[in-house]
């Protein structure tokens, strides 16, 4: 008797399926647009200078490895609450918000959607079309019914008008998985207006927001970008926001982040910790410490604060010259015009419009590797391979 007999063989994950045929690809001139890291102008996903320093520093001071919690570090907690919400914010002052450190984004994501299937019973959740690919299987893992919002339509352009009326028909009290800044796959940000008006159906629908920010300073900056969380955090009595320390402060790989809670009382807010400490037991336990003291020193201490800072302030500058670099790289193949929306996109994401097949062909012909959609990572160009690839999607688009 054979006990996994019957276990059959999934799929890889087209994305790191992607990285694979990629790395395996010989071509000198390969290109990986897929896998969604920074990437400086060696090639390299930098370890900031702050987070060097900060993990020295730990180095020498730690005295322990013991377990930090089911919430996790409780000065991480604070300081990147205070950094999401504001220093100043009156719910931090009053008690109603805090956060659960968690496993990467990812796992405030899986945090959230435990959360409301075990204490939102029977509400569905709805995610823009497109959205992250794990947002789905993610949340169907978790048993919730998932449902998809109009955000991008069929020419590759931010449809707001067909999202509100989508939300006008939302059932009520569900929840509605929205992205703060940097959206991904696609680029395309809401607006401040455009924001407020589906903020104002969010109410008349008695909706719950799910806040997405895994991107805060790849937009406009660290401030701007956290605009719309505290617009909704104002603006409503209950919010949960799932917070990622993986782009900004480079800590891909020590799965850093938070779920973030704002609730209508103190007193609440307590019951709701409760819960997320018991899912949390039966998920991970308590979540890993390193990262989150890095995160913890940096954001505690004057000098690492404004040297991060400074460096995440240095790689947003980076992403946005190079959409606007490519735009320009396209112009004497007379695309300019049809690829101008890469430059009014944000983040590292770029839903570039280009199709399956061409993406297909990219990859055959000139060894340039994109998500099936035609997401591309921008922050994994290279200044000077520029011409070569606006010269390769000419080629396919001809």
């Amino acid at each position: 008797m054979s006990h996994f007999a019957s276990v059959a063989r999934v799929p890889g994950d087209p994305i790191l399926s992607l990285m694979q045929a990629y790395l395996l690809d010989t071509h000198p001139a390969r290109l990986d647009l897929g896998v969604g890291v920074y990437k400086d102008a060696q090639g390299l996903t930098p370890i900031p200078r702050a987070v060097k320093l900060a993990e020295q520093r730990l180095v020498d001071s730690e005295l322990s490895k013991t377990y930090i919690g089911g919430h996790g570090d409780a000065l991480f907690a604070e300081r990147l609450s205070q950094l999401v919400l504001g220093a100043d914010s009156p719910l931090l002052a009053e008690r109603r918000a805090g956060a659960t450190q968690t496993p990467g984004g990812t796992g405030a994501l899986r945090l959230a959607a435990d959360f409301i299937r075990h204490c939102l019973p029977g509400r569905g959740i709805w995610l823009s079309d497109p959205t992250w690919p794990i947002h789905e299987t993610l949340f169907a893992e978790a048993g919730l019914v998932v449902g998809h919002y109009p955000y991008v339509d069929s020419n590759n352009r931010l449809d707001v008008e067909a999202m509100i009326g989508a939300f006008t028909h939302l059932p009520k009290g569900d929840v509605v998985l929205l992205h703060a800044c940097c959206h991904n796959p696609t680029g395309f940000d809401l607006t401040q207006q455009d924001f407020e008006r589906v903020l104002e159906v969010v109410k008349a629908r008695e909706l719950l927001p799910l806040i997405d920010f895994a991107y805060q300073g790849f937009g406009d900056g660290l401030e701007q970008d956290a605009w719309a969380v505290r617009l909704c955090a104002a603006e409503l009595p209950e919010l949960l926001i799932t917070s990622s320390c993986s782009k900004n402060f480079g800590l891909y790989r020590e799965r850093t982040g938070a779920l973030i809670v704002c609730a209508a009382d103190a007193e609440k807010l307590v019951d709701i910790r409760s819960q997320l400490a018991f899912i949390a037991r039966n998920l991970w336990s308590t979540p890993p410490a390193h990262g989150a003291a890095v995160v913890a020193s940096i954001l505690g201490d004057d000098e690492l604060k404004c040297l991060w800072q400074e460096e995440l302030e240095d790689m947003r500058l980076r992403v946005a010259s190079l959409r606007r670099g490519l735009v320009e790289a396209l112009a004497p193949h007379g695309l300019s015009q049809r690829f101008a929306h890469i430059a009014e996109q944000r983040g590292m994401f770029s839903y570039t419009g280009l199709s399956p097949l061409q993406v297909l062909r990219l990859r055959e012909a000139f060894s340039i590797y994109l998500v099936g959609s035609g997401r591309a990572n921008v922050a994994g160009l290279d200044a000077n391979r520029l011409e070569y690839l606006a010269a390769a999607i000419a080629q396919v688009c001809n």
